[in-house]
């Protein structure tokens, strides 16, 4: 049942001129459960010495910077929805659930297929599930609306199955000019399938916040109808990803230490209640630096970010299943996820498995 916790007023923030919005508010979704995970991250491995060699960028303040080794590049004939459906077929063979029972798929992804029609809806043709399709565009935090969005309908009892899917091709849309942006992101999906869960299962609280007045700091200007595709917008590379590294930075260890520190508060919880931290793998300095101010364990983080880079709505999800996996996620365990980018967004929930 979805009952909300708290309706707190939003407090305003700087991040370099920019003023910013957090909220307070909370919500509660308990009975659901994650009955099966699911992940892909395509072949080719394109290393920080690659990029080096045929981008010119430097090796060391990649891994100095940001703490990534290498990442997962799609070849030409893959797109968005084709790692989205490996990770969704998985995570249905997890749970060892007979597809035609899933009757919701929500997909978090800002670089879709097309701008119409969705990705979901692509990938639900290629699954050939009977079932509702759409995507959730929140950037990095699209995994935890598009997570938040389908427990919704598996705790009002509207849903028996739900898949929350995750996926973004990145090397597509920035620009391999960018030698401070392009070696951060990487291309990868991951899902959960959702079922009903006993009472205590679930979202023990979760938020889901917005601030559309940082939306300059990360951002596509060309290719929607403000600005549509043209020659020109394509020669200044427009159509490419746009990102203000230093106020982002800035901005995501202030959000991420303030919405986890309020999750804990709002339900009850210390640190030492929760048993894995799965956070947005965007920069290790990101993940260190609010880790510390919190005084999160570094054994009770799981990061991969050295592997894949920042795989954006993929990035939470990949995390779950290889964490899982690997047998440190257990049946009562409270795990708690964050994600946050473009928009400005964030969504964070503290998940009882």
């Amino acid at each position: 049942m979805a009952t909300v916790i708290d309706q707190g007023i939003g407090t305003d923030t700087s991040v370099g001129n920019e003023r910013t919005l957090f909220t307070r508010r909370t919500n509660s979704l308990l009975g659901v459960q994650i009955a099966g995970c699911g992940s892909f991250v395509p072949d080719q491995i394109v290393t920080n010495e690659q990029l080096s060699q045929q981008y010119g960028c430097d090796p060391n303040w990649i891994v100095q910077r940001t703490g990534i080794l290498e990442r997962r590049h799609a070849p030409a004939d893959m797109a968005t929805s084709d790692m989205c459906v490996e990770a969704a077929r998985r995570a249905i063979r997890s749970a060892g659930v007979d597809p035609q029972q899933v009757d919701l798929l929500v997909c978090g992804t800002f670089t879709p297929d097309y701008h119409c029609p969705s990705t979901a809806c692509l990938v639900q043709d290629k699954l050939g599930l009977d079932c509702a399709a759409f995507d959730t565009a929140a950037a990095c935090a699209g995994f935890m609306y598009a997570l938040t969005t389908a427990a919704q309908f598996v705790a009002t009892g509207n849903a028996r199955y739900a898949l929350a899917v995750g996926g973004d091709l990145n090397s597509r849309i920035v620009n391999p000019k960018d030698q401070k942006t392009f070696p951060l992101f990487g291309d990868g999906a991951g899902a959960v399938l959702l079922s009903r869960g006993h009472a205590h299962q679930g979202l023990v609280c979760y938020q889901l916040g917005a601030d559309g007045s940082g939306g300059a700091l990360l951002d596509r200007p060309a290719g929607g109808t403000r600005s549509p595709i043209s020659a020109d917008a394509i020669a200044s590379g427009d159509h490419f990803l746009r990102m203000d590294g230093r106020s982002v930075f800035k901005w995501a260890v202030r959000m991420l230490t303030d919405t986890i520190d309020l999750i804990l508060e709002k339900s009850g919880m210390t640190i030492d209640d929760v048993s894995l931290f799965v956070l947005h793998q965007a920069n290790v300095r990101i993940i260190s630096a609010a880790a510390e101010q919190l005084g999160i364990p570094e054994e009770k983080l799981f990061n991969n970010l050295q592997k894949y880079g920042n795989t954006s709505g993929g990035s939470i999800p990949i995390v779950l299943d290889e964490a899982h996996q690997e047998g440190r996620i257990s049946s009562g365990d409270l795990i708690l996820m964050c994600g946050f980018g473009a928009g400005l967004t964030w969504g964070t929930g503290l998940f009882r498995w």
